[in-house]
């Protein structure tokens, strides 16, 4: 089913005004954004005809990227035409991604090395604990999820995570501590401590 997408909803008059809001720290303005623009990206996603996965990582992709651009598009009337833009350009690094790997089956291709036990310990383990991390950010409130990504992002300075999420820069390293600390006592970081 298609979710017929209306040029007034794209285009609307306040656009401008919702963009300087959020650009400021204004969640609601960020919310009505994402909302308002959601089937947009949905849109342009389908076109390429992705697994679900490779949907969700394009869609959490293109709103990051609008995240890190927003403050620096100049012209708010163009924030639609930048979506798709992003949208396609995410979906074709997914897709790119997706054929430089190239499936061999280890028992009849000769070019593979055999398989050190430690090697395949070690990625297992960095595995869960990437598992247990995600589904853990999952537990917490979007804010703390928010806060976590945006300080593990050595491009982002706190000056632009104060502005993004409305915080005193002061407070986004004890705020950060607390966030961590709640993380570990998500259940799946518990489980995977114990």
């Amino acid at each position: 089913m298609t979710i017929p997408i209306h040029k007034q909803d794209l285009f609307p008059s306040d656009l401008p005004e919702l963009v300087v809001a959020a650009v400021g720290g204004n969640r609601a303005a960020w919310n009505s954004l994402v909302e308002r623009f959601a089937p947009l990206v949905t849109s342009v996603i389908r076109r390429f005809r992705l697994t679900e996965s490779d949907a969700d990582d394009v869609r959490q992709n293109t709103w990051l990227r609008l995240v890190e651009h927003l403050e620096y598009i100049r012209e708010p009337r163009a924030l639609p035409g930048w979506i798709v833009t992003t949208t396609r350009n995410e979906a074709l690094r997914v897709l790119s991604a997706r054929r430089r790997v190239e499936p061999v089956d280890p028992q009849v291709d000769d070019r593979l090395d055999p398989i050190n036990d430690e090697d395949l310990a070690t990625n297992l383990l960095l595995t869960e604990r990437r598992q247990a991390v995600r589904a853990g950010l999952a537990e917490l409130r979007s804010e703390h999820r928010e806060l976590l990504l945006l300080v593990s992002d050595p491009e982002i300075s706190y000056r632009q995570i104060s502005r993004r999420l409305g915080m005193p820069i002061g407070s986004i390293g004890p705020t950060r501590a607390r966030c961590l600390q709640k993380l570990k006592d998500t259940t799946t970081m518990r489980a995977l401590a114990s």
